[in-house]
């Protein structure tokens, strides 16, 4: 059976038995839809789980739903809106209908990855050695050596197996033609993977009747893959690497998955009031007086990380640390300066990279993408800005972004002026028709535009945790998931 033929009215004739089933009535319209797939071979999973969904009251998803949402406040599962005077916590929304990802399907994202992150660590190795893709012109010099994100500190020196990015989270869409397509890489301490974690857990609880027999590949092995990988890059000689993660602590937007990652590798939480740098070496204070740290998985930026080498204010890194790291005492993850590889600017170039350093063709393509630094796509850019996404370089979460069709004649004026003031900060990129899955809303089960961050762990080799973060916009018509622009999440199912 093809998924073509799973169109709204197989969807209402499965839902016939239960005239309040979840998905009467649901309809993509012209969005590729993650449960229908049409045009696509079905997944006999897939049928299953379709026909369950359809066979589940409205009223019984409702219950589930203020379970979970309750679970997940008495758990402290939360993030922090630095914008949001009057609710700084808040729980981010999890919608308990799954994103379901078949093996075929898997298998391109996973080793689109693994290509990916290759080449990532290839191209940072290079521009912090010979520079020998900046020499070819493959990519700009000046769009590596001028970036915020290049760090001098790092010129000349070698990590451990020339790993730089050891955890990358790729961020994933899909085309009104159901091709993935990576949208942008992040590269210095990406957010998110406790999510994936957690939202399994709360499938478990309280839709367990809708995995019963389903073989959905596990996420369980984060913490450990996550743990051996910094054990792995500790210095030479060291047969049990104390291993921290550095936080900026509890004010921090992400503080709930610092402590997760923290418990899942069994290994301390600590601030940069907690380590010190004595005799070229790093120390945590402990109650036991000080003890040695060999790996530390930064969640701090890298301008915050060592007031003697880069931000003389900051209060939340550790005097000295650099310095340490140069001398081979300590590893830090990510490594410092990766910024400039998950620069907006330089994502326009990966097809470029992956083909320089590895001779192959991407596995995932990226979205089309316009550098407005250039004048010819400036130009185009300024002529079609009604119909694009225009981003600036240096964002994240969604913010400072133009989406065109939405924009109204007032935002449109005003951000012309922005891009011809800087048109070196922004790039642009066509509104795609993202994909949809069935969410539940307030008037029922509708479809929500999706991404999906696939998270890889990188030591001596690569790892992909099976899954990743879907990210689902609940806004009408939105194609914003950023939990911080009130998007939410949704747990994701590899099937075995």
């Amino acid at each position: 059976m093809q998924v073509g033929d799973a169109s709204q009215s197989q969807v209402q004739s499965q839902s016939q038995g239960t005239p309040h089933g979840t998905l009467q009535g649901y309809d993509p319209n012209s969005f590729f839809c993650e449960m229908l797939r049409p045009g696509q071979p079905q997944h006999p999973t897939l049928t299953l789980l379709l026909s369950r969904l359809a066979a589940l009251p409205i009223a019984s998803l409702r219950h589930r739903a203020q379970e979970a949402e309750r679970d997940l406040l008495e758990r402290g599962i939360t993030f922090t809106v630095y914008s949001d005077a009057t609710a700084i916590d808040r729980i981010l929304p999890f919608d308990l209908i799954p994103r379901v990802i078949t093996p075929t399907e898997w298998h391109q994202i996973e080793t689109g990855v693994i290509q990916r992150v290759r080449a990532l660590n290839m191209f940072l190795h290079d521009i912090y050695h010979d520079r020998k893709i900046l020499a070819d012109k493959i990519v700009p010099a000046e769009l590596v050596l001028k970036n915020a994100g290049y760090c001098q500190a790092m010129v000349g020196f070698n990590v451990p197996f020339n790993t730089y990015v050891h955890v990358c989270g790729t961020d994933i869409v899909r085309d009104e033609t159901g091709t993935f397509r990576v949208l942008e890489d992040n590269a210095r301490t990406p957010s998110g993977v406790a999510y994936v974690v957690e939202n399994r857990h709360m499938s478990l609880s309280v839709m367990s009747d809708l995995m019963t027999s389903l073989r959905v590949r596990g996420v369980d092995e984060y913490g450990l893959r996550l743990h051996n990988a910094m054990a792995e890059i500790a210095p030479p000689g060291v047969e049990d690497p104390q291993v921290v993660v550095l936080s900026p602590g509890i004010f921090n937007s992400a503080y709930f998955e610092h402590v997760f990652l923290a418990r899942e590798m069994g290994v301390p939480l600590v601030e940069g009031r907690d380590l010190t740098v004595e005799a070229g070496k790093v120390w945590m204070r402990t109650t036991a007086g000080l003890a040695q740290v060999h790996t530390i998985y930064r969640r701090i930026g890298d301008d915050f990380l060592d007031p003697d080498a880069f931000n003389p204010d900051s209060m939340l890194g550790v005097r000295g640390l650099i310095e340490a790291w140069r001398r081979g005492a300590v590893a830090i993850a990510n490594a410092v300066g990766t910024g400039v590889a998950d620069d907006k600017a330089i994502y326009a170039y990966m097809p470029r990279i992956i083909k320089y350093y590895l001779s192959e063709e991407p596995i995932l393509q990226n979205v089309e993408t316009r550098i407005c630094a250039e004048p010819d796509s400036l130009a185009y850019t300024l002529d079609h800005l009604h119909e694009l996404v225009v981003k600036p370089v240096a964002e994240s979460g969604g913010y400072g972004l133009l989406i065109g069709p939405h924009a109204s004649k007032a935002q449109l004026a005003d951000f012309r002026v922005l891009l011809k003031a800087d048109p070196a900060n922004y790039i642009s990129q066509p509104t795609l028709k993202l994909s949809v899955s069935p969410t539940l809303c307030e008037d029922g089960v509708r479809p929500r535009h999706v991404d999906l961050r696939p998270f890889a762990v990188t030591g001596k080799d690569t790892w992909v945790l099976p899954g990743g973060l879907t990210r689902v916009a609940l806004r009408p018509g939105s194609l914003v998931v950023n939990s911080s622009q009130g998007g939410g999440s949704k747990d994701t199912w590899v099937l075995a």
